[in-house]
């Protein structure tokens, strides 16, 4: 009966190593991957969080430069949270805030280049957009007309364009081109309703009517507008 026992055993691990001779390569190499994929996952999560705490840290420092007006710690910290964490939300919304402390502290090609990095960099339709208004009009008041243009004509989430709009016409006004810069203010004042500040509004208003426009005998309000 052992005997009986022991070579049906033998004959079972025959038969096993025949097959992992067969398929144990394929078998193996399909475990690593899987391991290695459920591996790498969990290592991508970790490395996500480092990421992110690493880059607050550096957020904070241009946090601080920003609101004590320090320019080279500003400039600094800019740098080196745009070469390690560059692709981090925090980069992102940092350099917009220093590319707006360095223009205020007339330095607008410093501040262009913040934000022309932030539109490139971006994975964000929002932080893009705004960093393309903003681009537009650094460039805007060093007379660089066609390249604030340039910037305006790239897309833009639906929201944003009733102010790409405005922006436009006023290039265009700079450029002595009325009827053009008419036909953006329309569109920004069409665009812009009950979701946006009311004065904006009627700042464009105040645009249209220098340009003899008379909003009052424009289409019936939107929904929701009195």
């Amino acid at each position: 009966m052992a005997q009986h026992l022991d070579l049906e055993e033998q004959e079972q691990l025959d038969q096993f190593k025949h097959f992992w001779k067969q398929y144990g390569n394929s078998i193996t190499w399909l475990l690593i991957v899987v391991f290695g994929g459920v591996a790498a996952w969990n290592g991508w999560g970790h490395w996500q969080r480092y990421q992110s705490a690493q880059a607050a840290v550096l957020s904070d420092a241009v946090d601080t430069a920003a609101a004590t007006g320090d320019v080279p710690a500003l400039e600094r910290a800019m740098s080196d949270i745009k070469d390690k964490f560059g692709g981090t939300t925090q980069a992102q919304q940092s350099v917009l805030l220093g590319a707006k402390v360095l223009y205020e502290k007339g330095k607008p090609d410093a501040a262009r280049d913040a934000l022309q990095w932030v539109a490139d960099k971006t994975d964000d339709d929002g932080y893009r957009a705004i960093a393309r208004l903003r681009l537009a009009g650094v460039l805007f008041e060093a007379k660089k007309y066609d390249e604030a243009l340039a910037q305006l004509a790239q897309r833009m989430p639906p929201s944003f364009e009733p102010l790409a709009a405005d922006r436009r016409g006023d290039v265009l006004i700079a450029q002595g081109k009325k009827d053009e810069a008419r036909a953006e203010y329309q569109k920004a004042w069409d665009g812009l309703g009950g979701g946006q500040p009311l004065a904006y509004r009627q700042l464009v208003e105040v645009k249209l009517n220098a340009l003899g426009v008379d909003t009052r005998a424009a289409a019936p309000a939107k929904t929701g507008e009195k």
